[in-house]
């Protein structure tokens, strides 16, 4: 099954959100996006254990 995350999951005032068939897939995505958007987020273990507990199964 699916799974999907997105910004608003985290309380984020974000429109952006992912769905991708494998959590390896969404995670990547989320980097990407974080990087990319949420420069104020540190991807560090505690954050990134913190952003898994938000997805969802689609």
């Amino acid at each position: 099954m699916a799974k999907s995350i997105s910004c608003s999951d985290a309380g984020k005032d974000c429109g952006w959100s992912a769905t991708a068939d494998t959590e390896e897939v969404l995670m990547s995505q989320v980097k990407e996006h974080v990087l990319a958007e949420h420069k104020e987020i540190e991807l560090n273990e505690k954050s990134i254990t913190s952003i898994k507990s938000l997805i969802k199964e689609a």
